[in-house]
């Protein structure tokens, strides 16, 4: 290319005032999207990209693309004068979809490229160049962004679809293309709106070079992924969920990077991002870099990360990875692999400060939407605010819970009775913390088997039992999640490199089961009882939670009203009980209102169709109880008839 056909020579501009390194510095800069990155912009009447990227520690930036044949020496960034370690500067004739990355001589000499972090579009992956993009986009979701405090508040219904995009369906004429963020509004939701989930939750869609890691070894930390498509289709995206009444959270990865080296690791010749110590920077298992959470700068990264999505994408939560790997100095080390914190304890203090601030920044800018922690330790007050001595996310993971529920169904009904304790435990810890009750992802792969091949018996039993499952989790005590392809019985674990299996829907048993969830999204979002008090002691009594014998459980469900109050009764085993004896907490009339052994369902069809009067015969603790039919391997919900 001839050089007087390039860009013109790099300006000195800036759009950081000294206020804003200021809080660049001192971690409190909350919107650096605004100000790092690639911007197109006019300066003195010309059009243009003005580029800034953080390299403290290197001795020469240019910005190097298509525009000028990836020649090193043509646009080289001036350094601010203030030791912040900002290169900036604008390229005229330089405009949005042009490709980059930064060219970087370290201090050492080590010459590196290195695509932008603060990039808001990347190429599709193999590819690693960043692209000069905007996110501009004018929303028309006024209505569900108005009302989306109530939709995302504790005492209202909360039950999650949980998605990876790649893999949810494919076209059966190209089964190894991927649907766009475009398609699938005409494809994924309706199909979420009818079966009456709140929520859809997102594995990790930020840009990341290896498709195997189901996105969470994440390269462009402000960028859609290009998979699928443009950062404004996947905005289009969430903007039809939400016309649909429909919330979206994504997943959001500060635990971890990947080491590529076009991306974050080393970024200018040193340790920039992660932490330099192996001991806090390297992780074992998925041998990958940590962050410094200790270092000001990268701080402020995060959290202008977490609120660029909720800002610009009107994401309405973020679940957030791996939480348990970042609390602890030791997780996954052996003994000598760690260092003790300045107390001589494994608490990471550096992670736990930062995570305290993200919620706090999060629900102080956008206090209607949730976060969401994955933590499986009994670390104390996970969802309690930082005022009040917590972590301040809004709900957690009931790792406990699933994994017990899970290891209590595997087995054989005729040994429940000696496993009694499994089922019940729960709710001896069920409100320290906001649960969400997830059988998500990480329960269908790594030859765990599906959802419905952990049940055990025959193909009626095996069925009968994932119907009990899910409606003895949608009738337990905090909020919802299900990933994909457990919602219809899938019969396959989970490939991220293929669709789901929806042939399986020309099957009765697994349309009984999709329209089982169908029924228990339903009840959840229609009884009060299910939701006012789900994460209050006050919202849960036992009637009996100590029939080992027979693996029968009876509880109340208990909103505001006492008019709502819900009786559940779950038979465990495939032994009907006819007339069996329930207490119930008022007089009156009781009718059947859920019953997972209906046919539709794909069941035996043992129902109590009639309302019942309850009797005042004195029963589990109560004045009044019915007797009603308990059917094999069923849930039955009772309310008070009108």
């Amino acid at each position: 290319m001839p050089a007087q056909s390039l860009p013109n020579a790099v300006q000195s501009y800036s759009r950081f005032t000294e206020f804003d390194v200021s809080l660049f510095r001192s971690g409190k800069h909350y919107k650096l999207y605004e100000k790092f990155g690639s911007h197109v912009m006019e300066v003195n009447g010309v059009i243009g990209t003005y580029f800034s990227v953080w390299a403290p520690n290197a001795q020469y930036v240019s910005v190097i693309g298509n525009f000028n044949y990836w020649d090193k020496g043509a646009h080289q960034l001036f350094v601010r004068w203030d030791s912040s370690g900002i290169w900036e500067g604008f390229i005229p004739n330089v405009g949005d979809g042009e490709t980059y990355k930064y060219f970087i001589k370290a201090s050492s000499g080590e010459e590196l490229e290195k695509s932008d972090p603060f990039a808001l579009r990347w190429e599709e992956p193999p590819r690693t160049a960043s692209i000069v993009a905007d996110t501009y986009y004018e929303w028309k979701d006024t209505k569900w962004m108005k009302d989306r405090h109530k939709n995302n508040a504790l005492d209202s219904p909360y039950s999650v679809y949980e998605v990876h995009l790649g893999s949810w369906a494919r076209s059966y004429e190209s089964p190894d293309a991927f649907y766009s963020y475009e398609q699938l509004i005409d494809k994924m939701v309706p199909y979420v709106k009818d079966m009456g989930f709140t929520h859809v939750e997102f594995m990790p869609l930020a840009e990341h070079p290896y498709y195997p890691s189901w996105g969470y070894q994440v390269s462009g930390y402000y960028a859609a992924s290009s998979r699928y498509g443009t950062p404004k289709q996947l905005m289009k995206l969430i903007e039809a969920f939400h016309n649909e009444g429909i919330g979206v959270i994504l997943d959001w990865v500060p635990s971890h990077f990947p080491g590529d080296i076009h991306a974050l690791y080393r970024f200018d010749g040193t340790h920039l991002y992660e932490h330099a110590d192996p001991r806090k920077g390297f992780h074992p298992d998925w041998k990958s870099y940590i962050f410094n959470y200790g270092r000001n700068e990268v701080r402020a990264f995060l959290i202008s990360n977490a609120l660029f999505w909720l800002d610009r994408y009107h994401v309405d939560g973020l679940r957030v990875d791996a939480v348990a790997s970042m609390l602890y100095l030791d997780y996954s080390r052996n003994h000598g692999e760690w260092e003790a914190n300045q107390y001589g304890g494994n608490e990471n203090l550096e992670a736990i400060s930062f995570l305290k601030e993200f919620n706090e920044a999060c629900y102080s800018h956008f206090p209607d939407t949730q976060t969401i922690a994955e933590e499986s330790t009994s670390f104390t007050g996970v969802s309690r605010p930082v005022f009040a001595g917590g972590l301040g996310f809004g709900m957690k993971w009931m790792m406990g819970w699933m994994h017990d529920t899970i290891k209590y169904f595997q087995t054989d009904p005729l040994y429940r009775r000696y496993h009694h304790n499994q089922i019940t435990f729960s709710l001896i810890y069920a409100f320290t913390e906001n649960f969400m009750l997830p059988f998500s992802h990480d329960e269908v792969v790594y030859g765990k088997g599906s959802m419905l091949n952990k049940m055990p018996g025959d193909e009626w039993q095996k069925f009968a039992n994932l119907r009990l499952m899910y409606s003895y989790m949608f009738t337990h005590p905090g909020s919802k999640l299900l990933f994909m392809g457990a919602e219809f019985g899938q019969g396959s674990e989970w490939n991220f490199s293929q669709s789901l299996e929806w042939y399986v829907l020309e099957y009765p048993n697994h349309r009984g089961i999709q329209d089982t969830i169908k029924a228990l999204n339903h009840l959840y979002r229609s009884e009060p009882a299910l939701y006012e008090k789900s994460f209050e002691g006050a919202g849960f009594e036992w009637i009996d939670g100590g029939n080992a014998n027979d693996s029968v459980l009876i509880y109340s469900r208990k909103g505001l009203d006492p008019k709502n109050d819900l009786v559940i009764v779950l038979n465990l085993t495939p032994a009907p009980h006819h007339g069996f004896r329930v207490g119930v907490p008022e007089a009156g009339n009781w009718k059947e209102i859920f019953n997972s052994d209906d046919k539709k369902y794909w069941g035996s069809g043992m129902l109590n169709g009639k309302a019942v009067k309850a009797e005042a015969e004195h029963w589990h603790g109560k004045d009044h109880s019915v007797q009603i039919d308990l059917p094999p391997l069923g849930a039955t919900v009772l309310k008070r008839a009108k």
